[in-house]
């Protein structure tokens, strides 16, 4: 991956809906070229897919929660993954350092769902604890990262050590 696919990268994470012709434009080559090194960022699996961002309020979905769990002693974390992603309303599974295996972030219309998504949670083989914070409000998220993909080729930052 060279400069150019870092600045294409960093232009889809800021418009996934760019066309061919605009990303030409903002890196310096043809829409073919660029429509080219797309298609080897998407088969390489560097670009993984495209989506719309949605407000969780405006679908229904106005509580959003972090649940900590803590395994049992005999739990297997995989296992328990692959019984959280069962459930539609945990969005991100995140494997974690500490007490607690995994923080996953879950989103449902009410607080009585939210209480009953809880129970489901529990009751997951493996699943020993759950500690809970409802989200207030979201001040941001899921806003592109590209911290690095203006780095010249080999990553380094050139320039004088500090």
């Amino acid at each position: 991956m060279d400069r150019v696919d870092r600045k294409i990268i960093a232009e889809l994470r800021d418009n996934g809906r760019a066309t061919y012709a605009e990303l030409g434009r903002a890196v310096g080559l043809s829409p073919s070229s660029v429509h080219e090194r797309v298609g080897k960022l998407e088969a390489a699996g560097v670009i993984t897919g495209y989506h719309a961002v949605v407000d969780p309020g405006s679908v229904g979905l106005g509580v959003t929660a972090l649940v900590g769990i803590q395994p049992t002693d005999t739990a297997s974390d995989d296992e328990v993954a692959v019984a959280l992603g069962e459930l539609p309303e945990v969005e991100s599974c995140y494997a974690v350092a500490g007490d607690e295996a995994f923080v996953v972030k879950v989103r449902v219309e009410t607080v009585d769902e939210l209480e009953r998504s809880l129970g489901r949670l529990r009751r997951i083989d493996g699943v020993a604890r759950t500690r809970t914070t409802v989200v207030l409000s979201t001040r941001f998220e899921g806003r592109p990262n590209n911290t690095g993909l203006d780095l010249p080729e080999g990553g380094g930052r050139g320039g004088v050590a500090s």
